[in-house]
């Protein structure tokens, strides 16, 4: 019941949030290309992720014979390769290669933010919607090159649904039941995601700090203690309100993208020493999961145009009084 209600909130919420990003004309920016590439990312987790995972706890209830894709069914031998083709070749590289995508994409949005805070007057210069576009399709090419990692650089790795974590997993092939010699390639997943992690987050200090350099300005001129040529309150190069606010609605993102990701770092870490941790597995990999459906709940709450639009979206069918028709 827990994953079919996430999945439900998992693929409406974003639906939604497509719709409204493309059926309004002031979300075609860059910043709104970004987003639906995000929700893009959260919507495939499930359309294709949870929805796997729910089918094959079914079959596991209505039948006595696990799949070919449970743990420790699948045949693989490291001389071998990962042995014969099952669908969680598909949905474990989906899974890590969204999950990639969402973190690369908070990136370049905190990116973005950043130059319309520090430099306004080149806003419009530097971030375009070409660049913008070509970073996104950067970003998807090698989030997904990154998640077959594993199987591209060594054969001692096969996915299997993990029983812990409910999900389909990368597992090391034990030789005499020992890790490979290559087991931390694992190590690329958390080492990609803390980078790019710390980079939005020294991004996001220089932005606040911005921010907050603009803000005590103002407040020292409205009270009278600067004069009004010391360039707070007049100033063309100070960011707008709009800019400000996106760049907090990115900052609570990528608090949120931190919190949820976390565990699964933690367990990754352990996995690859050879720890197991199955009741905190399942902890991490849905936490992680159910970070898919927080984005239009923060835009709800913090981005007025969205929720404009939302507004506008549900309306639309409605008929209009006879009074409002020309």
């Amino acid at each position: 019941m827990f994953m079919v209600s996430l999945d439900f909130a998992i693929v409406v919420g974003n639906v939604v949030t497509l719709t409204v990003f493309m059926q309004t004309r002031h979300s075609r920016t860059p910043q709104g290309y970004l987003k639906v590439s995000l929700a893009i990312a959260d919507m495939m987790v499930g359309v294709l992720v949870v929805p796997f995972s729910v089918y094959t706890e079914i079959s596991l209830m209505v039948t006595s014979t696990p799949p070919l894709w449970y743990q420790g069914i699948s045949t693989a031998s490291p001389e071998g390769g990962s042995g014969p083709w099952q669908p969680c070749m598909l949905i474990g590289p989906v899974f890590a290669g969204c999950t990639f995508v969402s973190i690369s994409t908070i990136f370049l949005m905190t990116v973005e933010r950043s130059v319309a805070i520090l430099r306004p007057l080149h806003k419009d210069t530097l971030v375009t919607q070409h660049r913008t576009m070509f970073l996104i399709l950067l970003s998807w090419t090698g989030s997904f090159f990154l998640a077959m990692a594993p199987l591209m650089l060594s054969n001692s790795f096969t996915l299997e649904y993990n029983e812990c974590s409910r999900m389909c997993n990368y597992a090391p092939i034990l030789i005499r039941q020992q890790l490979p010699p290559d087991a931390n390639i694992l190590l690329l997943f958390p080492a990609f995601d803390f980078s790019l992690l710390g980079g939005t987050l020294a991004v996001n200090i220089l932005s606040f700090t911005s921010i907050r350099r603009y803000s005590r300005k103002r407040k020292l001129l409205s009270e009278g203690s600067l004069g009004m040529d010391s360039g707070a309150g007049g100033c063309p190069h100070r960011p707008s309100f709009s800019d400000i606010k996106a760049a907090k609605t990115i900052g609570i993102l990528t608090f949120a993208f931190t919190a949820s990701f976390s565990p699964i770092a933690v367990f990754v870490l352990g996995n690859v020493v050879g720890y197991t941790w199955c009741n905190f597995s399942f902890f991490a990999f849905w936490i992680l999961t159910s970070n898919s459906c927080c984005n239009v709940i923060i835009y709800s709450v913090r981005d007025h145009r969205f929720r404009k639009g939302l507004t506008l979206l549900f309306q639309r069918d409605r008929p209009q009084p006879h009074s409002e028709k020309s």
